[in-house]
């Protein structure tokens, strides 16, 4: 049965003087509401994901009561409800593999419940683009309130961030770090519940919930638990009855102009390269497909002037100082689409006139002298990736953006931990470290380990970066050069899995290639790398061996991309 023939509550029965209307009263007054209450309008709710398994959201229940105060007074009745809650560190097989199914429990959700509108409570990577999804789908007007970063660490006499632990990992594996600094390192580098607190994946979706119109401008990078951060729950509880007056839904904030602004905004900041994935099933919930050839246009002509953790120097909170998301988007507003809405209803045009100008010593660059011209992160396909791959070029060296080397091959995570730092390993500076069997079916769920460690015999000899090539993903707190999500991956025959240890690799940035240097004839007469894990037998794990889409599309399900509305919205059929 299609959504349109299901017959779909909303808050107006609650205000029904009929047997529904009653006994839908009477079911919130045995939770302590009044005769008063149970009549209010709008009826809102709220989606939160709070749980004890997910420390970025640890905050969720004071911003819930905030985001009530605010609804109330609007004059309208908030209730609070559950979804599934995403974590990165504490998610199995990975976080992306539960991405679509927090997005469907918010759909679904959304949809069954006898509400006007939804305020959608996200923080940690995937729940904020799992919530966007499913509201999009729902179709019901909605708001976002993001958590916020937690607070700067300090370590060894200076402020410590996330992505600091990739150093002190490293340190531990080659030998460089006590056992008594191990220890103290972990009780000090995250000092309270939040998102990371540096430009990774979680800021960059909060970014992005910005620039799409669904939270509120600037509200990104308030400090979780900070009163900041609950007078923008307060703010957004007032402002999600007033999107329901207009009758705004997810969907209508979808356009392509607001998509370019959201990845030229990211290039600009040297975001998350987990975001192009995140944007392309943001896009197809609303029958758009972005593609290759938009991403790496907008990308290459949009300056990289964000010189904030971990790709440079500041902290978040240095950034918010300056003026934060909206500022950095004001600075390249003659790449942006000004007439794009925002949250409040104000154009993004307006939102710039009213921007003070970002100190000079700030962390915010001039476009005219940006770190890098050609933003933070750039697109790649060729021979090896004919479906494209994503590198992140903030924070990566310069000699890496062409480069050409021999490929030394690791089938799998496992493969990797047991050959990386062996004496015998046939590898040197030059060399190319592969990755694969880690995409969106082998990992399943493309697992956050692209950022393939240095061998010990090179890093112990003073190497800090090599390039790396993978179908995984790496965390948006990672930096190096690293070419990732290449699609096709290699469980599903992609070039990934003829590679073989000498292959020649090369690398172009500027040209946009990734290329695989064996010639056709060779390659015909290979076989696959045997790296694909068996199809699951029942449940989630079957469902998605079945129906995820590759990253190029978005890892969403086939069934959950919508149809294009009418032409001109997109490249969907």
């Amino acid at each position: 049965m299609s959504q349109e023939h299901i017959h779909r509550l909303d808050g107006r029965i609650f205000r029904d003087d009929g047997a529904d209307g009653m006994v839908h009263r009477a079911f919130l007054r045995a939770e302590g509401f009044s005769a008063e209450e149970v009549r209010r309008s709008p009826v809102i709710g709220i989606s939160t994901s709070w749980s004890e398994l997910n420390p970025c959201n640890n905050g969720f229940r004071e911003l819930a009561a905030a985001v009530k105060r605010g609804v109330e007074a609007a004059g309208g009745l908030a209730l609070e409800f559950p979804s599934i809650s995403i974590s990165e560190p504490f998610s199995r097989p990975s976080s992306m593999y539960l991405r679509n199914l927090m997005a469907m429990d918010v759909e679904e959700a959304t949809l069954a419940a006898p509400i006007d509108g939804v305020v959608l409570l996200g923080a940690c990577d995937k729940t904020v683009p799992a919530v966007l999804m499913g509201a999009i789908s729902a179709g019901t007007p909605a708001v976002l309130v993001t958590g916020g970063p937690r607070p700067v660490a300090c370590w060894q006499g200076r402020p410590a961030t996330v992505d600091d632990q990739w150093e002190v990992i490293d340190s531990r594996r080659v030998g460089n770090l006590s056992d008594e600094d191990w220890r103290a390192f972990e009780g000090v580098i995250h000092g309270g519940p939040g998102s990371c607190n540096v430009m990774g994946t979680a800021t960059t979706m909060a970014a992005i919930g910005e620039l799409l119109g669904f939270a509120l401008p600037g509200s990104s990078l308030h400090p979780a638990a900070s009163p900041e951060r609950t007078e923008v729950a307060e703010a957004s509880g007032r402002l999600v009855a007033d999107v329901v007056a207009r009758r705004i839904t997810p969907a209508s904030r979808i356009t392509m102009d607001a998509l370019e602004n959201a990845v030229r905004t990211v290039c600009a900041l040297g975001g998350s390269t987990n975001a192009l994935i995140h944007l392309e099933a943001i896009a197809g919930r609303a029958g758009l497909r972005i593609g290759f050839d938009r991403l790496r246009e907008w990308s290459r002509s949009t300056p990289f002037i964000t010189d904030v953790r971990p790709n440079g120097r500041g902290l978040l909170s240095e950034l918010e100082a300056a003026g934060g998301i909206p500022a950095v988007a004001a600075r390249i507003r003659h790449l942006l689409h000004e007439d794009v809405p925002t949250a409040d209803g104000r154009s993004w045009g307006e939102v710039f006139d009213d921007l003070p100008s970002p100190p000079p010593a700030g962390p915010i660059g001039d476009p005219a002298a940006p770190l890098t011209p050609d933003g933070g992160i750039a697109m790649v396909r060729g021979t090896l990736a004919p479906g494209g791959a994503v590198m992140k070029i903030a924070g990566a060296p310069g000699s890496m953006r062409r480069h050409r080397g021999r490929a030394v091959v690791f089938d799998g995570v496992a493969d990797m931990w047991a050959k990386i730092d062996r004496d015998d390993l046939d590898v040197d500076p030059s060399s190319v470290l592969v990755l694969r069997g880690v995409g969106t079916l082998g990992g399943p769920g493309m697992p956050e380990v692209g950022h393939v460690p240095i061998p010990a015999r090179l890093a112990n000899a003073g190497v800090t970066d090599m390039l790396r090539v993978t179908d995984a993903r790496m965390s948006g707190t990672s930096s190096g050069s690293v070419v990732l999500h290449v699609s096709p991956e290699a469980v599903v025959g992609g070039p990934l899995a003829y590679v073989r240890d000498g292959d020649e690799i090369e690398l172009d940035v500027a040209d946009g290639r990734l290329d695989l240097l064996v010639p056709p004839e060779e390659l015909a007469r290979r076989e696959p790398a045997d790296v694909g894990p068996t199809e699951p037998a029942r449940g989630w794990g079957r469902l998605y061996a079945r129906h995820a889409l590759q990253p190029d599309a978005g890892c969403d399900f086939d069934f959950l991309v919508a149809e294009a509305q009418h032409p001109g919205r997109g490249d969907l059929a």
